[in-house]
């Protein structure tokens, strides 16, 4: 088979694969979940194993107490959350008219200064705050009366534990026959790239997740103690979208700023309240990313925004959880097509025409070093 036609094929097989995945999207969630967390703690079975466990009870000992610590979380963090939206809920009016009262005296040192229609901004504001209340609300009650969304949940509760077993019990079984299946010629070369992959999705995703839960633990315990309302809810907030770069922690801290402005009234808790944010953001930059996360992942913040955005888009929550694995997958094979165009003739060109050329700008240039390191065995 030819070049051309191997292209071909493996083209195909991709677009097919794509097209399968944006057909069955609706129903790939606890598939995609199940994946997810097998990959998460397949390392913990592998210890148990080299431990002299056999492969299913590892596995068993894994999956339950995977099971057992998330649902401890939820029962410890549920109730608590659950509160704090019930009294935001109770208290947002109030909260809205001490804003506005805050706002006032600057608003008519606006007016004074720049002549401006304060009736004006007040319409437009009530306004826009009117479609925005009104939109969460629809949402949320398209949300709660979907019928698919709660399929989804139900699959996400009792389909994903099933499929992280399976998944964890057979892993081994399934990499190995995944190696057997490979093009023989070019099996070396793919286990090469995989592995990189999976360095890169094994710093990101389970040191990611390590600093997301730190993260969110110290904001909510510091805003705790600070006495910030809602402190809870707003630190693991920002811990959660700690994953997206910059933006967990710029949402909780305008977030948290915010309310801090609306309830306190003196400057101290205030300072507090953005300290929190400063020591955990100087927390995450020099001690928990480079320790838990590393240098090599080699995913550029921007890459990650664009691809949870973008998988947003196409897939909902599915493309999100696709997203992550997809660039780390992109940022590795970019990487291995740009070294071999590097090593290419398409880059070197060494046609007679271009010794010619290289010969008249001199043997000390690019062109011509480039030329003595490919033919230097």
């Amino acid at each position: 088979m030819s070049a051309r036609r191997q292209l071909r094929f493996w083209l195909t097989g991709f677009l097919l694969f794509l097209l399968l995945v944006y057909l069955l999207r609706e129903i790939l969630l606890p598939f995609v979940a199940g994946i997810a967390v097998a990959y998460l703690i397949d390392p913990l079975c592998d210890r148990l194993e080299d431990k002299g466990w056999s492969r299913t009870v590892a596995t068993s000992l894994v999956t339950v107490g995977f099971i057992l610590a998330v649902i401890v979380v939820l029962l410890l963090l549920v109730p608590l959350l659950r509160n704090q939206i019930m009294h935001l809920i109770e208290v947002l009016p109030s909260l809205i008219a001490r804003v506005q009262d805050s706002t006032w005296p600057w608003l008519q040192t606006l007016q004074e200064r720049w002549s401006v229609d304060i009736s004006q901004l007040e319409t437009t504001a009530r306004e826009q705050a009117g479609t925005v209340v009104s939109w969460i609300v629809q949402a949320l009650g398209k949300l709660l009366s979907s019928g698919l969304a709660l399929a989804n949940l139900l699959s996400l509760i009792f389909i994903t534990p099933v499929v992280a077993f399976y998944l964890l019990r057979d892993w081994n079984n399934l990499v190995a026959r995944v190696d057997d299946l490979l093009p023989r010629k070019y099996a070396p070369v793919i286990r090469e790239q995989v592995k990189l992959i999976d360095r890169v999705l094994s710093g990101f995703i389970r040191g990611q997740a390590s600093v997301c839960l730190l993260l969110g633990t110290f904001y909510a315990v510091g805003l705790t103690l600070i006495g910030l309302d809602f402190g809870l809810m707003v630190g693991m907030s920002a811990g959660l979208l700690s994953f997206i770069p910059y933006v967990g922690t710029i949402i909780g801290f305008i977030a948290g700023i915010g309310l801090a402005f609306v309830q306190f009234s003196e400057w101290t808790p205030i300072a507090l309240v953005a300290g929190v944010f400063v020591v955990g953001q100087i927390l995450e930059g020099n001690f928990l990313t480079p320790r838990l996360v590393g240098t090599r992942v080699g995913l550029h913040p921007v890459m990650v925004i664009f691809a949870l955005l973008a998988g947003g888009a196409l897939f909902g929550f599915l493309g999100i959880l696709l997203a992550v694995p997809v660039a780390a997958v992109v940022g590795v094979l970019t990487r291995f097509a740009i070294k071999q165009y590097v090593a290419s003739h398409y880059y070197l060109d060494f046609s007679p025409a271009a010794d010619s050329d290289a010969e008249l700008m001199g043997n000390d240039s690019p062109e011509a070093r480039a030329r003595a390191e490919h033919r230097d065995p």
